[in-house]
């Protein structure tokens, strides 16, 4: 179906029935995206409530408008806006960002889907709880749109993706229909799950309005560690003997390289670095354990045992919160340091655990037969996700290599294939991975998702273009 560009008329009328708070200026923060690939076109409307969703998704299906629902607009994958093709409605959930309900004894808080994330976790935090879920953008990701891409973040080595934090979810249909289905309930078999259904599917299969999400109890003690290793192969290891000596009290495994430590210097980032000099790669690992256990002591057996070992040759185990802070500091900034040096490609992948290692030794090399690319290689070894970025050589801009960054994603993606990863980890596919999901995709899978789409939402209407190219 040839959808139709929102119109004026179109806002103006949507206006009378919703009132005129729901019409929003299209601001240039509704149009772009972080990394500036992409520029979007429609006019916003930010409902109130479940019932404005559901009255503007009916107004779209009549006059055959798409809709592109928006969140925080932090995705990295141009899921958040429509570049070409008829105007959208811009469908803002800003507005409903209420918590309708905290259940601390069913450790379960409900969320409206405009709700960002640090307020859900300071609400959580309010009834000492933890709701787990953690990301560099937790200060403006709204939790709508993370789960509607599955977000996993730092935590999920221990508490799992987004889809695994949720219970239950309020959706609104491409006509109109509300689906209630915020169940507290930890265990229902009565039929499809729709629930998985609809997080990850990116607003394609329905605009998710509210969430039950699961609480977690909040560790008695947490501490934080970076080692210095000599190898991503050492990292592996590592990870295994942590786990043998502290068990489930893991929370977190990042692996960095030396590289995203340049890049904040390079970047004019001031950090408190734990060594100096700088390891050519590191690890962060963050322990959360409960009452009568602790943590420092836990860290620093497994740091004994990694120096024995030949995994760790130096470390740093912080004493107290400032230090934990700093510590993290470096890993989250990485990502702005990486926005500012301005990459060639970057890639969100993941690997069967025993890969990592060999990819990282093959793919450098094949990528340096393109170009003199610099490479910043880090993320969560714990569940195998890989942020594997290509960046222009010193003194070089990105625009410089612009012709060849179609070579790049293709040396990377072929590579993660052949080692049976996925070149979407925690991203989702949004625009910018369609034709690498039609590449690499699996033909019975695309055409089940085919004919999902098609049942679910028949016109077209809901995010057009987005996952599956528009029909």
């Amino acid at each position: 179906m040839t959808l139709n560009a929102v119109t004026d008329g179109f806002i103006h009328a949507l206006a009378q029935r919703l009132g005129a708070g729901a019409v929003r200026e299209t601001t240039d923060s509704y149009l772009t995206e972080p990394r500036g690939r992409f520029q979007g076109s429609g006019r916003v409307i930010a409902p109130a409530s479940v019932e404005e969703v559901a009255t503007v998704v009916r107004a779209c299906a009549e006059a055959g408008v798409g809709i592109v629902p928006y969140g925080g607009g932090t995705g990295l994958v141009g899921g958040q806006m429509q570049e070409g093709g008829a105007a959208p409605v811009i469908l803002s959930l800003e507005r409903m960002n209420r918590i309708r309900d905290v259940r601390a004894d069913e450790n379960v808080l409900v969320a409206e889907a405009g709700c960002i994330l640090a307020d859900i976790q300071a609400v959580a935090q309010g009834v000492e709880r933890l709701f787990p879920l953690s990301l560099a953008s937790e200060g403006s990701a709204r939790i709508g749109g993370l789960l509607a891409t599955n977000a996993g973040g730092l935590n999920v080595l221990r508490y799992g993706s987004a889809r695994a934090q949720c219970l239950g979810l309020e959706v609104v249909t491409a006509d109109g229909a509300i689906w209630h289905g915020l169940t507290r309930l930890r265990k229902d078999n009565t039929g499809y799950d729709l629930r998985d259904l609809m997080i990850g599917s990116e607003g394609t299969l329905g605009i998710i309005t509210a969430a039950a999400l699961k609480l977690m109890p909040v560790p008695a003690r947490e501490g934080t560690a970076f080692f210095a290793i000599s190898s991503p192969q050492a990292a592996l290891e590592l990870l295994a003997l942590a786990g043998k000596l502290i068990g489930e009290g893991i929370s977190a495994f990042e692996m960095m390289h030396r590289q995203g430590f340049d890049f904040l210097r390079e970047a004019g980032f001031d950090m408190r670095w734990p060594l100096e000099p700088m390891p050519e790669w590191g690890v962060l690992i963050d322990v959360g354990l409960p009452e009568g256990l602790e943590p420092e002591a836990a860290l620093e057996r497994l740091f004994e045992a990694a120096v024995e070992a030949d995994l760790a040759y130096d470390g740093v185990i912080a004493q107290n919160e400032a230090q934990r802070a700093d510590l993290w500091a470096i890993r989250e900034t990485i990502p702005e340091a990486n926005r500012r040096i301005g990459s060639v490609s970057s890639h969100d992948i993941s690997l069967p655990l025993s890969r990592i290692p060999e990819f990282i030794e093959v793919a450098g090399p094949k990528l340096r037969d393109i170009a003199d690319f610099r490479i910043n290689c880090f993320g969560h070894l714990g569940d195998g996700n890989l942020h594997y970025n290509v960046f222009p050589a010193e003194g070089k801009t990105r625009a410089d290599y612009e012709s060849l960054r179609g070579d790049v994603k293709r040396c990377v993606h072929d590579l993660v294939r052949a080692m049976e990863g996925s070149v979407s980890a925690e991203h989702g596919i949004g625009r910018l991975k369609v034709a690498d999901l039609e590449r690499y995709g699996d033909p019975v899978k695309l055409a089940m998702m085919r004919a999902i789409k098609d049942a679910l939402d028949p016109k077209g209407i809901l995010n057009p273009g987005a996952v599956l190219r528009a029909g």
